[in-house]
């Protein structure tokens, strides 16, 4: 009975992914066409109703909404240029030095707001036209952008991390992932510089002239009230003072008083930007309902104890078994969102990876990262999809 309910699963879920419905629709009917297959019509639709509703049932999910309401205010608060110039100040005068200002320029606004896709937009909205001006290939300086915003979902805060603890269900908690997240974010942050080192020397892609102290200082000024946001909300969360979810409104507070202070955004401006907050807002609830929904009908099912004894059985090596973790997720994310895609398959990989010794929080991290992949690579390539980018598809 179970086996079939798995296979009427996966097979509604793929084909509905494979027929480009959108991925809360497709988890949504999937999960209800299999509890159909174990429920009658009544009962189906009752459970299916009380599990989405328990799913977004959560303090720490509050979070997510308010940090989104933050990276859209500081996206129109003009937060991003003044990172940018801080940063071409910094580094401009390297050979290749927009391709070191794209990467620092968006780990700074991808830590303060969150959003890969918000940090593709507003970074590569600003650099795309001058980087065309100074010659540089359009296809390398739009790759480099994309693969770079992705470094706000592991540098905190990163709403995505909120995600993970929840799915986790509490044996990971959101402090000890924002700690976490820095080390890894830090190193992929140097290594996609170093790559860009060398195709710009290679390529000899241009470079600004130095500039003097006095500019640096200045730039520097202009952009530390934005950088200590991050201090101050991963920070106040890491040491206690706040929750996650009470940072995320200080994050809230901190970036409407800095885009009025730096008078590129004016009250008025705060319901556009609020509604538009709240549409994604309500795209993310729907994905984690429905996919909360689905991490139930798994257990339900016991697909989490097949897969963990089939791997078990198969792998008795914890390296290849990690090893093939890995390459799962690397493939999850080529197709499917990074909400869902953790809030389905922490439930499933969590238990295996804690029998053979990992530590939540680690196993994380590297979800995380092989899922962020996923943002890069077709058919999702939802960093694809901003607005700097869309004719190149």
């Amino acid at each position: 009975m179970e086996l079939i309910g798995v296979i009427i699963l996966f097979a509604t879920l793929f084909g509905l992914l494979l027929l480009k419905v959108p991925v809360a629709y497709s988890v949504g009917i999937a999960t209800t066409i299999t509890l159909l297959f174990h429920l009658p019509v009544l009962p189906t639709f009752t459970t299916l109703m009380q599990q989405m509703t328990t799913g977004i049932d959560s303090f720490a999910l509050l979070a997510i909404p308010f940090f989104i309401l933050a990276g859209d205010i500081m996206n129109k608060g003009g937060i991003a240029n003044r990172l940018i110039n801080f940063s071409k100040s910094l580094v401009g005068s390297f050979p290749g030095g927009l391709l070191y200002v794209n990467i620092i320029s968006a780990m700074f606004f991808g830590a303060v707001s969150g959003s890969a896709a918000a940090s593709a937009s507003a970074i590569g909205g600003v650099l795309t036209e001058r980087m065309e001006k100074e010659k540089y290939p359009k296809p390398f300086s739009a790759a480099l952008n994309i693969t770079s915003s992705t470094l706000g979902l592991i540098i905190p805060p990163s709403n995505v991390l909120i995600v993970y603890a929840l799915a986790s269900g509490g044996t990971a908690s959101v402090e000890n992932l924002f700690l976490a997240g820095y080390v890894p974010g830090v190193f992929l942050a140097i290594a996609f510089m170093l790559y860009a080192g060398f195709v710009a020397i290679k390529n000899k892609f241009p470079k600004a002239g130095r500039v003097s102290v006095v500019q640096l200082w200045t730039d520097f000024s202009k952009a530390i009230l934005s950088i200590l946001m991050i201090i101050v909300v991963v920070g106040g969360i890491v040491f206690g003072v706040f929750t996650a979810t009470e940072g995320a409104v200080v994050a809230v507070l901190y970036a409407l008083l800095l885009s009025l202070y730096y008078k590129e955004m004016r009250l008025r401006d705060l319901a556009s930007i609020a509604l538009k907050s709240a549409k994604t807002v309500a795209i993310v609830m729907f994905l984690i309902c429905t996919s909360m929904a689905l991490s139930w009908l798994f257990a339900f099912n016991e697909i989490p104890q097949l897969i963990s004894g089939f791997m078990m059985t198969n792998f008795e090596n914890p390296i290849f078994m990690l090893l093939a973790i890995n390459i799962t997720l690397l493939v999850i994310g080529t197709f499917m969102d990074m909400t869902p895609a953790v809030l389905i398959f922490t439930p499933i990989f969590l238990p295996i990876v804690t029998q053979i010794g990992v530590d939540p929080v680690h196993f994380g991290i590297v979800m995380v990262l092989n899922l962020c992949i996923g943002l890069c690579t077709p058919p999702v390539g939802q960093c694809h999809l901003v607005k700097p980018y869309i004719a190149l598809l």
